[in-house]
């Protein structure tokens, strides 16, 4: 046909012509597809090996080719040419929706399709390859009238069909997607980023949707101007959850941008001395602008680094808790199947050394005598045991009582009497001129905290005395258990408040222990307001533990009460 009689000049470069139906409308196209080519180019060099960034860019550049596919159409009056083009978009509209439903995989499930995968989402484009320049795909075309009036085939139809299908499963992987994630910041960026690829997707049919009922196919033309939605929402997603790296892009984009503007300044020189003064600018910011995006993207990358070792770390430390619950739960249950015949044990040995089975001869009591004495430090290493789970699960129960302090300590002193005469060590108790008031406490907690003190100066004093004193000031009543011991080095005093912990001087004696006593002692005084501490001036010259407790305390009441100690929070 000849372009004179239909009244258009030739196409120029294909796409610039005067058969137009809106000027504006024709021409804007560019402006999608010249945001599309950008977008898609700087995300992809973020990072050139990240596969999501790679789907990006493929979206990307099948669109930019549908578009001036398009606009081909629109513009020529060559009808083989028409023909051609018209022939080929087909297999572009299907690459575009097959591509995104590829990104849509791999953006909510972090990794590639399998091979498997990858081969049922490319059949499809098997009657295609082989049908899409033939009837099958355009059945009749005339442009006698300077008119173009198509028909298209069975292969359209096709086309039609396998798009919703993408799109159906486009769908599935959504939602599941939403199912899964339970972090809000990832919960967010898939609901931002799967609405701009579906939202362009309904734009991007608009065309075949609105010609198909109005059979006005210039209306179609609107739905092209879907791809900025869709670039508007992953802007969005870049900025406010990084879904992209946007510090590289930026950098990438502000070097591009000053790169571009310096090379355009070639088209206006006029002298010699000019053109070498922007050359030279040119290659500076050239050389420059690689350096600054190539250390951009180093701290990036180490960035990213940091961000996975958090990560795996926060994921260890959970582990690490769900762990430490499973011990305490064991111990607990251990313990509690430990303390019955630990107790029956020490039941019977203890009829057996009374005389209660008929008198035992002394080399047998002997024998008893140490069994008992080892079935108690069982009995006390499983109620130690017990008291750390209950402390770490919060179980711990106090039963206050308004008491007087000095007759408990004066108790709890005489029955390490005889142990200490065993050791010819001294073991003196000092009590205050006045009687103090009352202290709200747990007699049986404060014992167990007392005991354990007095039991260990005597443990862990070779020769000299142990002295126990009580006494109050400044509101604050304080047992002070002093010894000629072996000491504590400052290293070992800052830990030595913790599970299991035992000093090198107190292994060196072969005194048995299970570090386990003090960590107890600290919770105890800790649910009562107190304090429990330690001063030594090294090792072996003795230590010093006082415990401290006020006289009055707002948050203890008298009565049974289910209260936390501060380390079992």
């Amino acid at each position: 046909m000849d372009p004179i009689i239909c009244g258009w000049d030739t196409a120029k470069l294909l796409i610039f012509s005067d058969n137009v139906f809106d000027p504006l409308i024709y021409y804007s196209h560019l402006g999608p597809l010249l945001v599309a080519f950008v977008v898609g180019i700087f995300v992809f060099l973020t990072n050139r090996k990240d596969l999501i960034n790679r789907i990006l860019l493929s979206i990307v550049l099948f669109f930019c080719i549908w578009i001036f596919f398009d606009l081909v159409l629109w513009a020529t009056e060559k009808n083989e040419f028409t023909m051609f083009f018209w022939s080929a978009m087909i297999f572009f509209d299907l690459l575009i929706y097959s591509t995104a439903l590829y990104f849509i995989h791999v953006f909510i499930k972090q990794r590639d399709l399998s091979f498997f995968q990858k081969v049922l989402i490319s059949l499809p484009f098997i009657p295609l390859i082989f049908f899409s320049f033939t009837r099958y795909n355009i059945e009749f075309f005339d442009f006698t009238n300077c008119d173009r009036d198509a028909l298209e085939g069975i292969l359209w139809s096709y086309t039609y069909a396998i798009e919703i299908l993408y799109t159906v499963f486009i769908f599935i992987e959504i939602f599941f997607g939403f199912l899964k994630a339970r972090k809000e910041n990832k919960l967010k960026r898939l609901l931002v980023v799967s609405s701009g690829v579906l939202l362009f997707l309904i734009a991007f049919s608009w065309g075949n949707i609105a010609g198909n009922w109005t059979d006005d196919w210039t209306v179609g033309q609107y739905g092209l101007f879907g791809f900025p939605i869709f670039v508007g929402f992953l802007t969005y997603a870049i900025v406010k959850f990084k879904a992209f790296d946007i510090k590289l892009l930026g950098v990438q984009a502000l070097i591009v941008s000053l790169i571009l503007l310096i090379g355009s300044q070639f088209f206006f020189i006029k002298t010699t001395i000019n053109f070498i003064l922007t050359g030279i600018t040119f290659a500076l910011a050239v050389g420059f602008g690689w350096f600054l995006i190539q250390s951009v993207k180093q701290e990036v990358r180490r960035k990213e680094e940091l961000q996975k070792i958090s990560d795996s770390l926060a994921v260890t430390n959970e582990r690490l808790k769900e762990l430490d619950n499973v011990k305490s739960e064991f111990i607990s249950i251990a313990s509690h199947q430990l303390r019955t015949p630990l107790t029956a044990i020490k039941g019977y040995v203890s009829l057996l050394l009374e005389g209660s089975y008929g008198k035992v001869p002394m080399p047998i009591q002997d024998v008893l005598n140490k069994v008992y004495t080892i079935n108690n430090r069982l009995v006390q290493l499983v109620e130690n045991l017990l008291n750390v789970s209950r402390i770490e699960a919060g179980r711990i129960q106090y039963n206050f009582e308004r008491i007087q302090l000095e007759p408990l300590v004066s108790e709890i002193v005489d029955t390490f009497v005889l142990t200490a005469k065993k050791k010819n060590l001294t073991l003196t108790l000092n009590l205050p001129n006045y009687v103090l008031p009352k202290l709200t406490i747990d007699p049986n907690k404060i014992k167990e905290v007392v005991s354990n003190l007095i039991d260990n100066s005597l443990k862990y004093t070779k020769e000299g005395s142990v002295s126990v004193s009580v006494e109050a000031s400044n509101g604050i009543a304080r047992v002070v258990i002093s010894d000629t011991g072996i000491g504590i080095s400052r290293d070992d005093k800052v830990k030595l408040f913790e599970k299991f912990i035992r000093t090198k001087e107190t292994t060196s004696m072969f005194v048995s222990g299970s570090g386990l006593g003090l960590y107890i002692g600290k919770s105890f005084m800790e649910a009562h307001g107190g304090k429990i501490r330690v001063e030594s001036e090294g090792v072996g010259k003795g230590s010093q533990f006082i415990v401290e407790l006020p006289f009055v305390n707002p948050n203890v009441k008298a009565g049974v009460s289910g209260q936390f100690s501060m380390l079992g929070r």
